[in-house]
């Protein structure tokens, strides 16, 4: 069985399923899924921290299933504008990951991960499977990995 790191963007999870299929994204069954094909050897999930109770649950319930959870605070700016991505941080975690296992299992639709999935293709040999949905992902990140499985109903809580 081939050994996995999977590695989920939950903002980008989070907006991208609410807009293309006004639904939640379901953890447990991505769980489920990646566990009876795979071998699991880690699985982080990256997103911002809250003082909102049900966002806190959230976190709750991913270390529940076996995610570790990173978080880092929302940053909202003088101009008005906010930060609160974790694009470098999934980067870097996938490098140092991609030499542990056979392959890198990303979640998210950002095309700024083109670069990530080549440098790992090229660099470690390694398969890289992306899952997102499908009317909101990049086309360039589609095209590099080497699987893309579209989010579909087996994934989605209604």
């Amino acid at each position: 069985m081939e050994t996995i790191a999977v590695l989920v963007d939950v903002q980008n999870i989070y907006y991208t399923t609410r807009q293309a299929f006004k639904s939640r994204f379901d953890y447990n069954a991505l769980w489920r899924q990646l566990s009876e094909q795979y071998q699991i050897t880690s699985a982080n999930a990256y997103a911002i921290s809250s003082t909102d109770p049900k966002q806190r649950q959230f976190h709750h319930i991913l270390r529940g299933i076996g995610f570790k959870v990173h978080l880092k605070p929302f940053i909202q700016r003088s101009d008005g504008s906010a930060k609160g991505d974790w694009d470098v941080g999934i980067a870097l975690d996938a490098i140092e990951l991609a030499a542990d296992v056979d392959r890198i299992v990303l979640l998210s639709g950002d095309g700024d991960f083109q670069i990530l999935v080549e440098r790992i293709q090229q660099r470690f040999g390694k398969k890289v499977t992306v899952i997102s949905a499908r009317a909101l992902t990049a086309n360039n990140l589609i095209d590099v990995a080497d699987d893309y499985q579209p989010i579909d109903d087996t994934l989605l809580i209604y």
